[in-house]
């Protein structure tokens, strides 16, 4: 892992731990020995923990759990489902956006970039943080579903009132990390096109929102156009 990670002060102080365990040392010399066999490996170490760095532990409202990065170039951009301004959408992104406009009557953006919705509580968190390149779920084995398992856990206990939206099967196989007793779980199939149109209709947009201004809370600005 490289100097320039970065990882905001107050997921330092919850996660203090799991970066002292083993696995995370693992974690470490695995991403070096690649580096050092040159191989190309996504995020760039800058976002590794970018969404991290975009949603402060004391600011998260709303979980979107994806699997692992983007695998091609440029693409990765360390939170989940998000790709840079200037990439096009992949196929999972656009059917979100088909849902979100289908839902608030939202118009699609022309980008796939998610920092907004970081910026305002929605921790964007992939259950593996690295990809080799143009080889999917090849960091799978190296120990990040570890440090990724304990955050959700971590996020279970220590909060209460949050919503967890688990969209496909993988994501749906953390649910038993969460207390459903003090926080939401709201479930779907993914928006993956493998999927068909099974994703949409699902409404977790407007249900987010929903249970956010019932808590009292400020409701999530979906709206990436503006």
């Amino acid at each position: 892992m490289s100097d320039n990670v970065k990882i905001h002060e107050s997921w330092k102080a919850v996660l203090s731990q799991e970066f002292e365990q083993p696995y995370f040392a693992h974690i470490k010399d695995s991403l070096l020995d690649d580096r050092s066999n040159g191989i190309k490996i996504y995020p760039p170490g800058s976002l590794i923990f970018n969404a991290f760095n975009s949603t402060p532990f004391d600011k998260v409202k709303v979980v979107i759990l994806g699997q692992d990065p983007y695998h091609g170039p440029g693409q990765a951009m360390g939170l989940s489902f998000s790709v840079p301004k200037n990439i096009p959408k992949p196929a999972s992104l656009r059917n979100v956006y088909k849902e979100l406009n289908s839902d608030l009557g939202i118009p699609i953006a022309t980008h796939g970039d998610l920092t907004k919705w970081a910026r305002q509580g929605v921790f964007l968190l992939n259950s593996i943080l690295t990809v080799r390149h143009k080889s999917p779920g090849s960091h799978k084995g190296i120990g990040w579903h570890q440090f990724t398992d304990a955050v959700i856990k971590k996020l279970s206990l220590e909060k209460e009132g949050l919503i967890f939206l688990l969209w496909g099967n993988y994501a749906k196989s953390k649910k038993s990390l969460i207390n459903e007793l003090k926080h939401h779980v709201l479930e779907s199939v993914h928006p993956s096109p493998l999927a068909g149109n099974a994703f949409l209709g699902n409404k977790h947009f407007s249900k987010t929102n929903e249970i956010l201004k019932k808590a009292g809370e400020d409701p999530i600005d979906w709206n990436l156009t503006n």
